[in-house]
């Protein structure tokens, strides 16, 4: 599907699932090289950037974590930036290419910045749409830690091991999605300090900024939920030796007993006790004297 948006002598092509003749017709119309075209058919793994005579192309994955439409953790979007347009390819929804569309459709907006001089700011004022949507998926981890800080310490550590697992494996995926954006962005500003006019360059350093905003929130995020899996592990631990310790205490306070009843139990003859009329209750002032002397002596030890 195409969609075209223009502004003055600026055009915006936003292709999603692009078929064969869409692609050959953009092709055609803008000249595009025949390499980039092929690329542009299926989805690839290796971001990358590449300067020709009259465009750059480079392609970058978004990652994504509470927006996925189509169930993976990461999203491709192919650029193709030439003077005064500015292709992008997409093989599924991806919400902020859909928000920064509504731009277009505000002339005001347009007439006060500079967005329509040549593509280059319009592909940076882009990328700062898709990296503030990296910035709300972060705050919804951030909201995420706060609601499994509280719940370790209500205590909910046992549920709380798998939530922290999950959360774990989103900033994981976070992080291999964003890391290849360093070498792309600086390969890019290289490409653009020759492709755009010189004012451009402060733009090209500003994108590189807002990549280690980003990445530096999320290495943030990871140290704190590096200190909740260890906080957690560290209750669960001592809430585990609780239980052991209790578990002790009662097969402990229960030997005397299971060793007289093991002995009064034993087929022999002369037993003591048995065969008088209170044989029982015997026995069983036994068992009850050394449990309360076993408990006697937990208590002085203060082992309860």
């Amino acid at each position: 599907m195409i969609s075209k948006y223009t502004y003055k002598h600026l055009a915006w092509i936003d292709l999603e699932s692009p078929t064969k003749q869409e692609i050959r017709s953009i092709m055609k119309e803008y000249n595009v090289h025949p390499l980039v075209a092929d690329e542009l058919l299926n989805p690839t793994l290796r971001p990358k950037v590449d300067l020709y005579d009259n465009l750059i192309y480079l392609i970058l994955h978004f990652p994504t974590v509470s927006h996925k439409h189509d169930g993976y953790a990461g999203q491709e979007v192919d650029f193709i930036i030439g003077k005064n347009f500015l292709i992008t390819t997409h093989y599924d929804l991806i919400d902020p290419l859909h928000e920064f569309s509504k731009v277009f459709e505000v002339n005001s907006i347009l007439d006060k910045s500079n967005m329509a001089d040549h593509a280059g700011f319009l592909f940076f004022y882009l990328m700062r749409e898709l990296y503030g949507n990296l910035t709300d998926e972060l705050d919804n981890t951030r909201y995420t830690l706060e609601k499994i800080k509280l719940k370790i310490f209500s205590g909910r550590e046992v549920k709380m091991v798998k939530v922290i697992s999950n959360t774990s494996r989103n900033l994981l995926n976070f992080k291999q999605a964003m890391q290849p954006h360093k070498e792309v962005l600086e390969s890019f500003e290289r490409a653009g300090e020759k492709f755009f006019p010189k004012e451009f360059s402060y733009y090209l350093s500003a994108m590189s900024g807002e990549y280690y905003k980003i990445y530096n929130r999320m290495e943030s995020l990871k140290e704190a939920l590096t200190e909740l899996r260890e906080t957690n592990d560290s209750l669960l631990t001592t809430k585990t030796n609780e239980i052991m310790k209790v578990l002790t205490i009662a097969a402990s306070l229960m030997l005397p007993s299971a060793l007289v009843a093991s002995i009064f139990g034993m087929n022999t003859q002369a037993m003591p006790f048995i065969g008088s009329g209170s044989d029982f209750w015997i026995i069983v002032g036994i068992m009850a004297s050394g449990t309360l002397l076993m408990f006697l002596y937990f208590k002085y030890k203060k082992w309860i």
